[in-house]
């Protein structure tokens, strides 16, 4: 199984249940050709790049998932007739670099930065001791 990243726009049109329904299809769509979905991003509504079918905004959805090459053609296929859908790019992640930014796109954890604890210094340390307190 590769490895593919598919984000796809919605017209700004459609109601709150239309658009989750449209949602649901695309990703009906996919579980039917058998393919182990990573995770879903709901980017929400966006503002286009530019004008598409004189729509200027759209919902954005990105899924990370994995399928056999052979089902692709049929995905997109799928995706080309659903009138809803504005435009789509799907995504191939080849090499092992590629596939290691998959998995933490994936996970959400790409392009955060990791938190290290800041070394201990003996001056830092003599700054957290409590004061004595003064006799009366």
């Amino acid at each position: 199984m590769r490895h593919y990243e598919l984000l796809f726009v919605l017209k700004p049109t459609l109601t709150e249940e239309e658009n989750q329904e449209r949602f649901e299809h695309v990703k009906g769509i996919l579980e039917k050709n058998e393919c182990d979905i990573a995770s879903i991003n709901d980017m929400g509504m966006r503002k286009l790049a530019y004008e598409i079918d004189k729509h200027e905004r759209g919902h954005y959805y990105v899924i990370y998932y994995k399928a056999d090459p052979a089902v692709i053609d049929e995905i997109l296929r799928n995706l080309r007739f659903t009138e809803e859908v504005i435009r789509f790019l799907n995504v191939k992640y080849i090499n092992k670099k590629e596939i290691e930014n998959w998995e933490k796109l994936a996970k959400g954890t790409f392009n955060k930065k990791e938190e290290k604890p800041a070394p201990a210094t003996p001056a830092a340390e003599e700054k957290t001791e409590a004061p004595a307190e003064k006799a009366e």
